[in-house]
């Protein structure tokens, strides 16, 4: 699970096991759910790799327990939401190709290109998942069309979504690619997905924790 978390990766870094977040209702049955201890894992912001808290959260009813990731993580990442939503962005848009925007990232070349690869694989899937949920939240239909340029559809469909969420109480200060990654349950650029309406799409908000 993922939970829209506003604080900067140093304000999370620094709060430790000490960090705010939300207790969400069990996604399988909604029942209320307790702490269940948690992890610690790396995340890469700004070129460094710090260790965050993970919490997880279990149902008292089905006995399954949850990790509640930050917005900021994509699930089987290393490098934060922001990083990789800005390679995406900027070689999905055309301002450059991967080499170039790899290196303003500060990333390894290959890493950036993996991440770009595996968008595009789902650019199609990605475009008419936002285009619906920004019609959903109440904003424009999305150009230009899939078929004429799926990246750039994908890429158009995520900004309107997030647009269309902003004004929502808490998801501006969020930020686009948290926002995508909170929806997409961290697994926006993931090999195996369901849908990505896990929060949003069925209007189940989960909302930010002010900083």
């Amino acid at each position: 699970m993922v939970w829209p978390c506003p604080l900067p990766v140093d304000a999370y870094v620094a709060a430790g096991r000490e960090v705010e977040f939300p207790r969400p209702a069990c996604p399988a049955c909604r029942a209320p759910m307790v702490l269940w201890a948690g992890y610690w894992r790396h995340v890469r912001a700004a070129g460094r790799c710090r260790k965050i808290f993970v919490p997880r959260l279990r149902c008292g009813c089905c006995r399954v327990s949850h990790a509640l990731l930050p917005a900021f993580v994509l699930a089987w990442r290393l490098d934060v939401a922001e990083t990789v939503g800005a390679v995406i962005a900027q070689v999905a848009g055309g301002v450059c190709g991967v080499r170039p925007a790899a290196a303003r990232a500060g990333v390894p070349y290959t890493t950036a290109r993996g991440w770009v690869r595996r968008f595009c694989v789902r650019a199609g899937e990605l475009g008419t998942a936002f285009a619906a949920l920004a019609v959903e939240l109440g904003g424009e239909p999305v150009v230009p069309r899939p078929a004429a340029d799926p990246r750039g559809f994908a890429l158009a469909a995520i900004g309107a979504a997030f647009g269309a969420a902003a004004g929502l109480p808490g998801w501006l200060a969020v930020g686009c690619w948290r926002f995508a990654s909170s929806v997409s349950g961290g697994r926006l650029i993931a090999a195996n997905t369901g849908s990505p309406y896990l929060i949003v799409g069925t209007r189940r908000f989960m909302p930010p924790v002010p900083p």
